[in-house]
């Protein structure tokens, strides 16, 4: 039988108990190059979101090639392997450090040798040839790296690139009318869809332009001028075919003349207003006197409201079409307003485009010559140059990738810094003080709803906190309460303190609490705690009845009098003492004091016949019946707390029960206590007064028992 090569040997992995379950450990590089080897099944995590955690947000990026916000197993397991790949020794991804060295990367293989070449390039365009380590911050500034007049491979040109002034130019224009992109340079820039887009607008606007340069004596009447005296037309094109119309009717009707000029009545109304040429209620009334077939009058017999514009028209339309003219008839104005239809029309087909504030001149030698096909090129030879860009971001992957991944894997593949005393999970948002307390359990939340559906699976007490601070946007945190108690949570209103990774505090106040038990030492005082609080009300709600019982005879009795003394009725006698009756109720009070009494009595001889030794281990039975269901209850519970919810409820795929036992909860959650130590004074000076009256009634109750218990025979008295 032939010997086992070495390569057919499988990798033999190291795995350690914690939560519950069994979890892989990601210490050497031979770890890293098999990891694709592991059962997925033994994975921690399958997924988990690439926002909400505390892990660098680029980074995160990187690793989710397909873009969807989510890094799964595949994704892990692909950075990795190209980790080890084109890495000499992946050894270094264990060492805390952003900083690659250039020695550490395998220049013997192709994608390797571009890399290092890559990082030397970087290297030298920051000023540090002779550094034999690249670092994340010789890459974060990227146009640092990118010079606007070369071509980076973004597929943006800015005006640097172009090499040409006609060219850089036409960039302008663009960018002034449409916006811009942001190069890799820093610069602003094209893109081909901003370019296309430019240059048919522009197409539109030279072919629009062209119809009035075809049709020039129909469309522009006077030149260049035409646009101009279309406005002044247009300004009092309703109000003269007002008069027009009006004047045709006096035509038709002589009767219509008097009623379509103003009345007497319309011009007593105007002697209370103070006019002048610019008011409303004179700019209402007709252009001039109406009569049939009249011309309108140019200058003399005007409304002062509209002469001016009137004037306007006159020198600036009708002179230069129709010659001088002191008054217009209505054939000459239907003449000079079929000079105006078609330009009209014309101008309502105007392309409305930001590209028409550019002179018409520019866009025709545009379209004319191969501007659009030269930037069309840049733009292709700036995609096409993907060796700078693409290098320079593998360089940075690399680099994040050596800070970074091996972090990602203790908290995916296995949840180790979790569940070590070393550092903080990538999901632990910060630490909660509230109420004596410090929650390290604490992860950010985005829909409080939804998270506060599944996470109540998790068995953990759960307090949702609203977080503030100044100049900050709010967010929302769920903190795990795995120790102390609960009795004085309140919500809303209870308030505390979040302090994030970064060591920033945060105003927090609770908004939602979901109940589960905390500790086992909760639940043993818990019973107790049910019972003061059930007696406490009960005597509450007594003293409130008898208190509004008392309140409502005395209303009653108050009103009764005064009936009786308003209807001049005597009051009536009091009742005679009834001894019959109150015999009866001592006869009663004393039956259930009696009953009371003798209770206590056989309570009383039976632990007085016990040996001493047995009356503490009578009272812990006593205390275990009360509180042992409450305790074991509690203690099933605690036992199952599981992280998984938490962290599903927060989009994340757990692949295990990774579960909170009570030791590591207690763990998760500090306790208000001194310092070792530490001297404490116990001289209080606003402590209440004790006062001996209360042990003085305990010995008198006692010594009251031992007698009537003597004298019942119920007491055991020993032989002599």
């Amino acid at each position: 039988m032939s010997a086992t090569t070495g390569s057919e040997v499988a990798h033999k992995w190291r795995f350690f108990r914690s939560g519950g379950f069994d979890q892989v450990r990601i210490d050497t590089v031979e770890d890293l190059r098999h990891l694709g080897e592991l059962d997925q099944k033994l994975w921690s995590v399958l997924a988990c979101p690439t926002s909400g955690l505390e892990f660098d947000t680029r980074t995160l990026q990187l690793l989710d090639a397909d873009g969807d916000g989510r890094i799964r197993a595949p994704e892990i397991i692909a950075a990795v392997r190209w980790v080890c790949t084109v890495l000499k020794d992946p050894g270094v991804l264990f060492l805390e450090s952003d900083a690659l060295p250039l020695a550490a990367i395998a220049e013997d293989h192709p994608e390797g040798a571009k890399l290092l070449a890559s990082a030397r390039g970087i290297l030298a365009y920051v000023d540090k040839p002779d550094a034999d380590a690249i670092t994340m911050a010789d890459v974060a500034d990227t146009t640092r790296l990118f010079a606007p007049d070369h071509f980076n491979g973004d597929g943006i040109v800015p005006a640097a690139l172009a090499g040409d002034e006609r060219l850089a130019k036409a960039i302008g224009h663009i960018i002034d009318t449409l916006g811009s992109e942001t190069d890799r340079s820093g610069e602003p820039g094209m893109d081909q869809a901003r370019l296309d887009t430019f240059f048919e607008q522009a197409r539109a606007l030279v072919d629009w332009q062209a119809k009035a340069a075809a049709a020039a004596d129909l469309i522009l009447p006077l030149g260049d001028a035409t646009a101009a005296a279309a406005e002044v037309f247009e300004a009092v094109r309703e109000k003269v075919d007002d008069y027009f119309t009006r004047c045709r009717l006096a035509a038709f009707d002589h009767r219509a003349a008097a009623a379509l000029n103003p009345s007497d009545a319309a011009y007593a109304e105007l002697t209370g207003d103070e006019l002048d040429a610019s008011s409303e209620s004179v700019a209402a009334l007709p252009l001039g006197l109406v009569a049939a077939d009249r011309a309108l009058p140019l200058v003399d017999g005007l409304n002062p409201a509209w002469a001016q514009r009137i004037g306007r028209l006159r020198d600036e339309v009708i002179k230069p079409v129709l010659g001088e003219h002191t008054e217009l008839s209505f054939n000459e104005w239907q003449d000079l307003s079929g000079r105006f239809t078609a330009f009209r029309a014309w101008n309502a087909d105007k392309p409305l485009s930001p590209v028409a504030a550019i002179a018409p001149d520019d866009l025709r030698a545009m379209l004319a010559d191969d501007t659009h096909a030269a930037l069309t090129e840049l733009i292709t030879r700036d995609k096409a140059a993907e060796t700078a860009a693409e290098h320079v971001e593998a360089v940075e992957r690399l680099i994040r990738y050596r800070r970074d991944l091996v972090t990602l894997l203790r908290n995916f593949v296995s949840l180790s810094d979790f569940y070590s005393a070393r550092k903080k999970a990538i999901f632990q948002a910060g630490t909660l003080f509230l109420d004596q307390r410090s929650c390290e359990l604490c992860l950010r939340v985005a829909d409080m709803d939804r998270h506060a559906g599944l996470a109540p699976l998790s068995g953990t007490y759960l307090v949702y906190c609203a977080c503030l601070r100044q100049g900050e946007a709010p967010i929302t945190i769920v903190a795990a309460m795995t120790g102390g108690d609960a009795d004085e949570m309140m919500v809303p209103g209870r308030n505390g303190i979040f302090y994030d990774r970064e060591g920033r505090d945060w105003n927090a106040s609770v908004v939602k609490v979901v109940e589960n038990p905390i500790s086992v030492r909760q639940a043993f005082w818990s019973p107790y705690k049910r019972i003061g609080r059930m007696i406490n009300e009960q005597i509450e709600k007594f003293a409130a009845a008898k208190d509004k019982a008392i309140e409502e005879r005395s209303a009653a009795g108050i009103a009764q009098t005064a009936e009786k003394a308003g209807a001049g009725t005597p009051p009536a006698a009091p009742q005679a003492f009834d001894i019959a009756k109150f015999a009866g109720i001592f006869a009663a009070i004393g039956l259930a004091l009696g009953a009371i009494g003798t209770a206590l009595a056989a309570i009383v001889a039976g632990l007085l016949s016990l040996p001493a030794w047995q009356l503490p281990v009578v009272a812990l039975g006593v205390m275990l019946l009360i509180s042992g269901p409450s305790m074991l209850l509690a203690w099933l519970k605690l036992s199952q707390r599981n992280l998984g919810p938490l962290l599903d409820a927060n989009g994340w795929a757990v692949n295990t029960r990774a579960r909170i036992n009570i030791p590591f909860g207690a763990a998760l959650t500090g306790v208000a206590q001194l310092p070792p130590g530490s001297v404490r004074s116990l001289d209080d000076p606003y402590a209440e007064k004790k006062s001996p009256w209360k042990a003085y009634l305990l010995l008198i109750l006692l010594v009251g028992i031992v007698v009537w218990l003597w004298w019942a025979d119920l007491l055991p008295v020993p032989a002599l």
